[in-house]
């Protein structure tokens, strides 16, 4: 089974902030290059740029974790002014560290189904 964990989170943009997000995600994309154990990290806009979709992959739960780190001692304030998390979907089987640093996001859980030898 993979060590790998990933997330899909919804972001709803606030009013007049799509330019300001638009921004913040440029340093964010730079920031999270440099890092180890990132191997997907991907944004998805709807046609009427209300909602921001996030895709993020890591190699395991410790290079998830030391992202996550990073992002709430840099960006985190500045992300919360933007926008609104309105859905956040783990997959993977996270650490109990990441797993209790996740929950404060409200994340919700999918293990995988059964033991497959799944491939990506």
């Amino acid at each position: 089974m993979s060590d790998q964990i990933s997330w899909y989170v919804e972001l709803a943009v606030k009013p007049s902030q799509l330019d300001n997000f638009q921004a913040l995600t440029g340093e964010m994309v730079k920031a999270t290059r440099r890092e180890r154990g990132v191997l997907a990290y991907q944004r998805f806009v709807s046609a009427d740029c209300k909602l921001v979709l996030l895709y993020e992959r890591y190699a395991d739960s410790a290079a998830a974790l030391a992202h996550l780190r990073k992002f709430e001692k840099h960006f985190a304030r500045r992300f919360s002014e933007m926008v609104d998390r309105t859905r956040f979907t783990v997959l993977g089987n996270p650490s109990d560290e990441l797993r209790a640093l996740l929950d404060g996001y409200g994340a919700t859980y999918l293990k995988p189904f059964a033991d497959f030898a799944y491939w990506a």
